[in-house]
C-alpha cells in the first residue's frame, strides 16, 4: 500500500515479530518460557508459532491450568503493536492478581 509520496512499507517478516514478541516478553520479567510458550506461575498463558507468513499467538484470558484462548493472525506492524499492549495488560492484571 503506498501512500501519496511513493513509499511502502516494508512487508511483513513473521519470523522477526516472533523474536522481538518474545524478547519484549522476556523483557517483562514477569512470564517464563516453556517448550513453546510462556506461562505465569506455572499456569501457560502464551503461545506463539510461525505460519504461512504470519505470526500465530495464543493468549489466555486468565492465568488458569486450562486457560481460555484468544488467538490472534498478526501479518503487519500495526497488529503487532496491538499485541504487545495487550500482552502488557493482561500481564499486568495477572501480577496485580486482578482476573476479570
Amino acid at each position: 500500500m503506498a501512500d501519496d509520496f511513493g513509499f511502502a512499507p516494508p512487508p511483513f517478516n513473521a519470523d522477526n515479530a516472533l523474536l522481538s514478541l518474545k524478547r519484549l516478553v522476556r523483557d517483562l520479567r514477569t512470564l517464563a518460557e516453556r517448550n513453546d510458550g510462556f506461562t505465569f506461575g506455572g499456569q501457560p498463558v502464551l503461545q506463539l508459532s510461525v505460519a504461512d507468513g504470519a505470526l500465530h499467538a495464543k493468549l489466555a484470558r486468565r492465568a488458569a491450568r486450562t486457560p481460555e484462548w484468544d488467538s490472534y493472525k498478526i501479518s503487519t506492524q500495526p497488529e503487532l503493536r496491538k499485541l504487545q499492549d495487550e500482552i502488557k495488560r493482561r500481564v499486568s492484571r495477572w501480577a496485580e492478581g486482578r482476573d476479570e
